[in-house]
């Protein structure tokens, strides 16, 4: 096969189905015109900056703005109404998002089990306390965030064990590595 059927035959591989640049269409933006791009396709600034933001920021400020609307609801049906009700719920999203983002933001460094335990104890924390808003008894709101945080740690620990593999650390001390490291130590000669 000469060079030029390879050149044509490669040429119309690539090209099959598929939109070929050279023709002035391009399949999606130009590097380093994504600024550019998402404006002159209506998409707003807002859109593109919510982009850029990492799940680590953005699950745990949506949790908490989830969490302190669930405050109010929850302080406003026990009888608090207005701006006592929104304090709570106000105070609950920031504490719970601060809390989230620390948890979110060191959980890779953190081994499986712990980072369960964290998720169920934020988790458990929250719920109970705002059990107590309530109206119920101290002894109450202990045993109903106990179960919510046990639920949320045996939750947490089976969706980490279950996607291991992308993990940041793998999977955590596995069978293999022990004994071909035990395999590699040479023996001690006297």
């Amino acid at each position: 096969m000469d060079q030029h059927a390879r050149r044509h035959g490669a040429r119309a591989a690539r090209s099959h189905g598929t939109v070929e640049g050279e023709h002035g269409a391009t399949a999606g933006p130009r590097p380093g015109s994504a600024g550019r791009a998402s404006d002159r396709s209506g998409t707003s600034r807002l859109a593109a900056m919510a982009e850029r933001v990492p799940a680590t920021v953005t699950w745990p400020l949506v949790a908490a703005l989830a969490f302190g609307l669930f405050t109010i609801f929850r302080t406003h049906t026990a009888g608090i109404k207005g701006g006592p009700a929104l304090l709570y719920g106000v105070a609950a999203a920031v504490v719970s998002g601060v809390l989230g983002l620390l948890v979110a933001r060191y959980q890779s460094s953190m081994l499986t089990e712990t980072r369960a335990l964290a998720y169920g104890a934020l988790f458990g924390l929250s719920m109970g306390w705002v059990y107590s808003l309530g109206g119920e008894s101290m002894l109450k709101s202990c045993i109903f965030g106990f179960v919510m945080g046990g639920i949320m740690f045996i939750s947490a620990l089976y969706l980490f064990r279950a996607h291991s593999a992308r993990e940041p650390h793998g999977r955590h001390r596995p069978r293999q590595a022990q004994d071909t490291h035990r395999r590699r130590l040479p023996a001690a000669t006297h």
